[in-house]
């Protein structure tokens, strides 16, 4: 699998170091920058061109960090197709694949140690969604509330 990373300088030592760790499980890894450490730049230009890259990649996934993940994750999301979830423990990790079928996971790197960080993406990556009716109708409103910006219809109200 494919896997695309970006971050800002905030999570360019977890970046490297997810780098190496997913090549050595086999992942295909794409680093879409920063390629050296900038304390002063900005998550934006990385951030979106990784989650660009998902979405043009079927099947691929994303990576991208940050000191809380907060902004990541909302660059991330302003990707048409994209579905970025903010992870901060393995239960966050996982359904956010299993319900909600997000191809992106935002990180805190100041948010977790290395280890836990790591724990956090390898759980998102090796998590699959379930299928659900129910997600899956969630997430068709979604999509196309996205391609259209038409929302989705109200429940009827229960009967009394």
């Amino acid at each position: 699998m494919r896997v695309h990373l970006g971050s800002d300088h905030a999570g360019f030592e977890l970046k490297a170091h997810l780098t190496e760790r997913l090549r050595e499980q086999d992942y295909d890894v794409v680093d879409h920058g920063p390629v050296e450490y900038d304390p002063v730049d900005d998550y934006p230009p990385y951030v979106l061109r990784a989650a660009q890259a998902v979405v043009n990649d079927a099947g691929s996934l994303g990576v991208v960090i940050g000191g809380s993940g907060n902004g990541e994750q909302i660059a991330a999301n302003k990707v048409a197709g994209v579905r970025a979830a903010l992870a901060w423990n393995d239960d966050t990790a996982g359904l956010s694949r299993e319900h909600n079928d997000a191809n992106v996971v935002s990180i805190g790197a100041r948010m977790h140690s290395l280890d836990e960080a790591t724990r956090l993406v390898e759980r998102f990556l090796t998590t699959a969604f379930s299928g659900e009716a129910r997600h899956a109708r969630r997430i068709t409103m979604l999509g196309r509330y996205e391609a259209t910006g038409e929302l989705p219809e109200l429940p009827d109200p229960p009967s009394l």
